[in-house]
């Protein structure tokens, strides 16, 4: 469907499909309203999925040079690849200005980052939530780690996360499916980290079905899930939340729009204006109620291009993302290595979770802290020199690895920022953005010690050959980038309020990360889908008293 300039308003148009805007448009559906769900790329369906199509069965073997032509930042994602890249931007179409290194990842496809995200979903706690009361820098959410549980197992219960419970306050269990065995290398490290340091080493906790669940097939670990999922194991929007927003036949939705911005009519939003991504024509979907949800930047991007909910001066402000790249890894020669030992195609991995300033303010001259993510399994040289006999015998001199690294929190500072760029449009002539972030000394220093602590832990249970890798990685490249529109009681310090509403337009949510106030350490998918819930919850109420 294309809704035209003279189409019937909507109750409420969402703008993003990704893992937000696909709760946006189920949850308002669902309570009755009529929703346009307007994505800037084309539709998918399970025959684009290509997690079972080795790379000789493709044109360049997994190599294309469009990836390099078009897509030289998206290309440096572990997830773009020759299979999957249409899902990903053309950089050259949809460029923007860097003012500082920063890798802006980004998928244009209906479902968005969902089709190809690490799945990794963990709640925040009142460590992270109530930060500033904790250690003294920036502001508090103004909402607290119980406002929100209610909406994480509501999300928990329908998407299905896998996992096991640990009791730590600083990362609060969620309602788990089965977890998904650790290996017995894992198990080791498990152990001796417990005993040594008192610190939790626990299975990752993944939005993938370990058994069936609403409907949907338990993994069967085939390993690439960011080439998509044809059983839907793993949770992404177009197979679980658009879908049943389009059974209730109350969702008209729009693809290949590219929202433009805000149209405003008497100081209220009257609804989103965009181009056809195809034809370049102008469109505008009319609506009620404004839910953004196109991804923390994107958001950010529209309603600065629309010159509105500014009076703060907050907007584009306080961007952050996690550092990471940084770990320690080495052999664990007390185990022999054998193909069935490991389970090198396990969707998931181990996590460790925070235990720097849980109860302390600073340490080691920073503050906030980090989790570990990692593994352990044999590996096998297939490369090895050799023809034969020789070389079955060099494949067979396996070794147990493992690895951790580290994704630590990034503090919000007005420095690192987002505006936009006059002087330069993508192809449908729309302002880009303009991008500064760096790292502070703090992100610095948290990264120095978590590789140290990481080495220490893998030491402690007996690892061998223990050596400290990777470099600070670019900001925006964890591709975990939240704030700009930040939340607070105060119109004069904030964009949007407790419930995500923008201060300036009240008939104007926004849902994404943008909203975010600090990072926390923890991947922030899930803690974007609970906040949307308890949104659109506040959306429906107001919608039916004619607040809005």
């Amino acid at each position: 469907m294309q809704a035209g300039p003279r189409s019937e308003a909507f109750d409420a148009v969402v703008v993003g499909s990704g893992a937000t805007g696909g709760w946006a448009a189920k949850k308002l559906t669902e309570a009755g309203m009529r929703v346009a769900l307007v994505e800037a790329g084309a539709k998918v369906t399970p025959a684009d999925f290509t997690e079972h199509k080795m790379s000789w069965q493709l044109p360049y073997l997994g190599m294309s040079p469009r990836i390099v032509q078009d897509r030289p930042i998206q290309g440096l994602c572990y997830a773009c690849r020759e299979s999957n890249y249409r899902w990903f931007v053309s950089d050259v179409e949809n460029p923007y200005t860097q003012m500082k290194p920063f890798h802006w990842i980004r998928q244009r496809v209906l479902g968005g980052r969902s089709l190809s995200w690490g799945r990794q979903s963990y709640r925040m706690s009142n460590l992270d939530f109530q930060a500033a009361s904790h250690d003294g820098y920036g502001d508090d959410w103004p909402i607290t780690y119980q406002d929100l549980v209610p909406y994480y197992e509501e999300v928990e219960k329908y998407v299905g996360i896998s996992g096991m419970p640990e009791g730590l306050p600083q990362l609060p269990d969620s309602i788990f499916l089965p977890p998904m065995e650790m290996t017995c290398g894992e198990l080791l490290v498990r152990k001796a980290v417990k005993e040594k340091f008192g610190r939790t080493v626990t299975i990752g906790r993944t939005a993938i079905l370990t058994r069936t669940h609403n409907g949907r097939q338990a993994c069967h670990w085939c390993g690439p899930c960011e080439q998509g999922c044809a059983t839907f194991s793993y949770f992404s929007s177009p197979f679980t939340t658009v879908a049943d927003a389009q059974k209730t036949g109350r969702l008209a939705l729009v693809t290949d729009a590219v929202a433009s911005h805000i149209v405003m009519k008497d100081g209220k939003a009257a609804g989103v204006a965009y181009l056809d991504r195809l034809t370049r024509q102008p469109r505008e979907v009319r609506a009620k109620v404004v839910v953004l949800c196109a991804s923390t930047l994107e958001s950010t991007r529209l309603l600065l291009n629309s010159g509105i909910c500014n009076s703060s001066g907050a907007l584009g402000k306080y961007l952050m993302d996690h550092i990471y790249q940084g770990g320690a890894a080495g052999m664990m020669p007390m185990l022999e290595a054998k193909p069935w030992a490991g389970m090198p195609r396990r969707p998931n991995g181990i996590y460790v979770p925070r235990f720097r300033n849980v109860k302390e303010k600073e340490t080691n001259g920073f503050i906030r802290g980090y989790g570990y993510q990692g593994g352990g399994s044999p590996s096998f040289d297939f490369g090895a020199p050799g023809f034969g006999a020789s070389y079955k015998d060099a494949v067979r001199k396996g070794y147990w690895g493992i690895s951790i690294s580290l994704w630590g929190e990034c503090l919000a500072r007005k420095e690192n920022f987002v505006e936009m760029d006059r002087n330069r449009v993508d192809r449908w002539g729309i302002p880009v953005l303009r991008i500064a972030a760096e790292w502070s000394d703090n992100e610095k220093k948290m990264w120095h010690d978590g590789r140290d602590q990481a080495a220490e832990m893998l030491r402690a249970a007996g690892v061998t050959d223990v050596h400290l890798t990777g470099q600070f990685s670019a900001p925006g490249f964890c591709i975990h980038e939240t704030g700009t529109a930040r939340m607070g009681n105060d119109p004069k310090t904030s964009v949007v309020n407790r419930y995500c509403q923008a201060h300036d337009v009240d008939n104007i949510f926004v849902t994404d990360g943008a909203c975010w106030v600090s990072s926390g350490c923890q991947n922030p998918t899930l803690t974007m889908m609970a906040l949307t819930v308890r949104a659109c919850d506040y959306i429906v109420r107001e919608y039916a008293k004619k607040a809005l």
